[in-house]
């Protein structure tokens, strides 16, 4: 009996401590306060929770020692979930406007597509385009996955091809002027929810041309019929539109570049599976392979081998008409 009590104690404990890390965490992303006073608040609130523990604990009455904190959680907690996503914020240039589709029988018009002419990531002349497509000419899907950190993690774009022109989609955050990316920002309400419509030479190129150091650009076909394709795309036009009338939050985890792409994907009926995957982002494309969805006359690794553009960018950034030659030669092109 003894040691069940010194157990669910230890267990009261931990739960103490996670709740009050969460509690100072979210008033440290979230306050705009003085650093020194984040600090302060963020500490006092964790402190709280542990002398609320002992003093059950000595009292051997954890649920009345535990009250206060109990209720300063929930206050907390109900103060942070109506924080909304806006719209409006002082935003960086380059996810300065929000794009949009419009999409009139066969005839798509998108609105404010990015195509920055890059010196350097942070040196470049905007420019916002309208495009006019037709959906008819939407015959190609490829997946685009982006390394910086190692193999474990990367960064996943999707290119629909309609025709000689690619439209490349990026999930991302929208940081605002002064704002930097946080992982564990990104858990507690930080950043909008943001999908970039691009030209390949702005979403690709600023990547593997632009950024130090520069990152490694994967490119892949999937293989997916045509009707399919384009039932993404439309699906991928809702979002977009969605999120001009109704912003949402970014979250490292759930509503991240991978996950909603799986998602998109879901709610169309597919059938990739749930897989640790889509969380460690860097073995999405293996997953999308190991699916059936890439080309398969080759073993996975030399499959990624094969699909390195860097190089290929770097050419035909100089060169012209980037998207093509970016792509010509690779497996399954």
């Amino acid at each position: 009996m003894h040691l069940f009590r010194m157990c669910a104690w230890f267990g009261l404990g931990l739960c103490v401590v996670a709740l009050g890390l969460w509690g100072a965490l979210v008033i440290w992303f979230t306050l705009p306060l003085a650093t020194w006073l984040l600090a302060v608040l963020g500490g006092g609130y964790v402190i709280v929770g542990l002398l609320c523990l002992y003093g059950g604990y000595r009292a051997g009455r954890p649920i009345r020692g535990l009250l206060p904190f109990a209720l300063l959680t929930g206050v907390v907690a109900v103060w942070w979930s109506q924080i909304q996503a806006r719209n409006d914020r002082d935003w960086l240039a380059d996810v300065a406007q929000l794009p949009s589709v419009e999409v009139e029988g066969s005839q798509i018009l998108l609105r404010n597509v990015r195509n920055f002419d890059y010196s350097s990531e942070t040196d470049f002349v905007p420019r916002w385009e309208d495009w006019s497509l037709e959906l008819d000419q939407l015959q190609s899907l490829d997946l685009i996955a982006v390394y910086w950190m190692g193999d474990t993690i990367a960064h996943t774009i999707l290119s629909f091809g309609f025709g000689e022109r690619q439209v490349a989609i990026s999930i991302e955050i929208r940081k605002e002027k002064g704002e930097g990316f946080s992982t564990i920002a990104g858990f507690f309400r930080r950043y909008e929810l943001y999908y970039v419509v691009g030209d390949e030479r702005d979403l690709i190129g600023v990547r593997a041309n632009h950024r130090d150091p520069r990152e490694d650009v994967y490119l892949y076909r999937v293989q997916a019929p045509k009707v399919k394709i384009r039932e993404l795309f439309l699906e991928y036009a809702k979002k977009i539109n969605r999120l001009r009338e109704v912003p949402e939050f970014y979250n490292t985890l759930t509503t991240n570049c991978t996950t909603n792409i799986a998602t998109h994907a879901w709610a169309l009926g597919g059938d990739l599976p749930v897989s640790w995957k889509i969380l460690a982002s860097g073995y999405f494309p293996e997953l999308v392979y190991q699916h059936g969805a890439l080309d398969q006359s080759l073993p996975f690794e030399e499959l990624k081998r094969r699909s390195l553009v860097n190089d290929r960018a770097q050419t035909a950034e100089r060169e012209g008409d980037f998207s093509k030659h970016i792509r010509a030669g690779l497996p399954g092109m």
